[in-house]
């Protein structure tokens, strides 16, 4: 992973000369005053010392201190925490990383770091967008990073059941191509796909783009173990049970505030025989948006099932590898279908597309989405890197409230920068409602986006959505989220979290109002 960017460096990309100059005579984007620092020059604070037993926990070359290390663990991939790290700000930098190799080397380490009141922040793909690899640092002896990069196998597998049981490091990738040697496939696909871990994904209730077909993350977990400062819990024995309350709804989305998951098993899936993507156009953004509704409600719901608006139709966002070359009026759905024999269910979804007003712009659409389906993040470098402050943000609500969400959002938005470019799409559906996702550009710097981005949220609570769909809670929506929740709601969670974590050394500052 880039340590000042998304992913890999040989796929980064100059912005086309339109792009370059819609940017500045729309926006008023002008290049930034300074480049990025080098890796050499991130301002790091003096490393506090950590306890020696770490390193005998570990072995002492799993315990690393230098530089690099530190500013690779420093803070997640938001357009904040990258233009933190591109001005040479380290000072979220972890003191040091450790790295165990097992779930009783977790367990011994954070009984470890609970009686020398060091704080311990999970860390997966470094992936979070929410502020969630940013610690509160106050009061602690250190702070460490839990690399988990180690634990990385493919446990067991029950293929009669269909599970899968791994260890938490996975990336995305990895696991695919370890179940496709058995033919079978977890069918998660999130935008972070290619760097995030499989824990990563159950602590941040992570969504797919094919969670019309194959279900949230949280859905395809069927048990996992978590390692906390007081023990371990181990949740899930069944597919279903009337056992009390499910206490892994506790885990999942938990963000590392209660423990480290250090073990899943999760449903799987027979790897589709076939994949078909395709383009319709609509009218209107409302006329996609009850097209999709009926598909969720009354079916065949596609495996892959998303809208864009008409700006973001317009810029060509819904296909990041042709961007600036679209032209179309109106607004782009993608749909897809995956498993054995696809034909019949998209005949079928055709009918209830073509009845609903879309018009069918066949396969390319489609296999250009596909192909550039996880490319967004470095588009979103290369804009940051002419001057542009790119974010997104995102929510989710029931059908009947969802149009004057996406209103609130995207007054908020304009009130708060004058006139940003604000681009919209719908990828993941249900019966009761969907999600909005929200990718904002702005000629205005840090400060503005973030007094912009406090009211949003406030915004998208007051229209009734939720203050996060996929993307979590981390630092950046704990004020949000303690008026979701509530004031019971909120007292609740800080009693799990002083049950499991008393000393509170896990992740301190996020999720936790």
């Amino acid at each position: 992973m880039l340590w000042l960017g998304w992913g890999d460096p040989a796929r980064a990309r100059e912005l086309p000369d339109q792009v370059r100059a819609l940017l500045h005579d729309l926006l008023g984007v002008r290049p930034p005053a300074a480049p990025p620092v080098s890796l050499a020059e991130v301002r790091l604070p003096p490393p506090a010392p950590v306890p020696v037993s770490l390193a005998e926990i570990v072995g002492s070359a799993h315990v690393l201190t230098d530089h690099e290390s530190r500013v690779r663990h420093t803070r997640g991939k938001s357009t904040p925490d990258l233009m933190r790290i591109r001005s040479g700000d380290g000072s979220d930098a972890p003191d040091a990383v450790v790295l165990p190799g097992t779930h009783d080397e977790v367990v011994a380490l954070l009984s470890a770091c609970a009686s020398a009141r060091v704080a311990v922040v999970p860390f997966g793909g470094g992936t979070s967008v929410v502020g969630g690899l940013s610690p509160d640092k106050s009061g602690y002896a250190a702070v460490i990073a839990l690399d988990l990069s180690r634990m990385s196998r493919l446990v067991s597998l029950d293929a009669e059941s269909r599970l899968a049981t791994f260890e938490p490091g996975v990336t995305g990738p990895e696991a695919e191509r370890l179940l496709a040697a058995h033919g079978l496939t977890l069918g998660h696909f999130p935008q972070s796909f290619e760097y995030a871990t499989l824990g990563g994904f159950a602590a941040a209730r992570s969504s797919g783009q094919a969670s019309a077909g194959y279900g949230r993350f949280d859905d395809m977990v069927a048990g996992l173990t978590l390692a906390t400062p007081r023990g371990t819990l181990t949740l899930g024995r069944a597919p279903k049970s009337a056992a009390g309350p499910d206490l892994r709804q506790l885990v999942l989305g938990s963000e590392g505030a209660f423990g480290v998951i250090t073990s899943l098993v999760l449903r799987v899936r027979r790897a589709p025989a076939e994949r078909v993507y395709e383009g319709w156009r609509f009218p209107s953004f409302a006329a996609g948006s009850a097209a999709l509704r009926t598909l969720a409600q009354d079916g065949p719901l596609p495996t892959v099932l998303r809208l864009s608006d008409e700006t973001e139709t317009m810029i060509g966002l819904a296909r990041p590898d042709a961007i600036g070359g679209a032209s179309d009026n109106g607004c782009l759905v993608i749909a897809g279908y995956e498993g054995a024999s696809v034909a019949d269910r998209r005949r079928l979804a055709a009918e209830v597309l073509t009845g609903c007003g879309g018009t069918p712009l066949g396969e390319e659409p489609g296999t250009s989405w596909e192909h550039g389906r996880f490319s967004a993040p470095y588009l979103r470098d290369s804009l940051l890197s002419v001057g542009a402050t790119v974010e997104t943000l995102e929510t989710a609500a029931f059908w009947s409230t969802l149009p004057a969400l996406y209103d609130a959002v995207r007054r908020s938005l304009t009130g708060s920068l004058g006139n940003p470019l604000i681009m919209c799409h719908i990828s993941h559906v249900y019966e009761t409602g969907a999600s909005l996702y929200f990718t904002v550009v702005t000629s205005h710097g840090l400060d503005t986006w973030e007094t912009a981005k406090q009211a949003v949220n406030t915004a998208i609570i007051e229209a009734g959505g939720t203050i996060t769909h996929h993307h979590g809670i981390g630092r950046d929506h704990r004020a949000p989220y303690a008026t979701e929740l509530g004031p019971l709601g909120a007292e609740v969670l800080r009693a799990i979290k002083t049950t499991l974590d008393p000393t509170t050394i896990m992740n301190p500052g996020t999720l936790i109002p």
